[in-house]
């Protein structure tokens, strides 16, 4: 029959482990901007095949981030922040020519 180990023996195991040897860790890099407020904004504006994408850039930025990838983060976030500016300037775009559309037909 097998004996079982003291209890010195399993402390000095588990403190051996890789597990719980903490000193060899390195720090965890600071999350990246993945500007979902910013895409959250650029929801509202009237491009909205656009706009979904940016905010479908932004959700994989932040779900890249908690996978551990955070190159992939940070350049996730870098296209969701490009295509919400484009959303934006494209709604701008979009309801200024409605506008000029709207008050400078003259109806009868």
């Amino acid at each position: 029959m097998s004996q079982t180990p003291s209890n010195s023996q399993i402390k000095r195991a588990l403190e051996a482990s890789p597990e719980t040897n903490i000193e060899n860790e390195a720090p965890e890099a600071p999350m990246p901007s993945n500007y979902l407020i910013l895409t959250i904004f650029a929801c509202f504006c009237p491009a909205y095949p656009v706009n979904i994408v940016a905010f479908v850039f932004s959700i994989m930025a932040l779900n890249s981030y908690n996978d551990g990838d955070i190159e992939g983060s940070r350049r996730l976030g870098r296209n969701a922040l490009y295509v919400a500016i484009a959303s934006i300037i494209i709604g701008l775009l979009v309801i200024a020519t409605y506008c000029v559309v709207h008050f400078t037909t003259h109806t009868v």
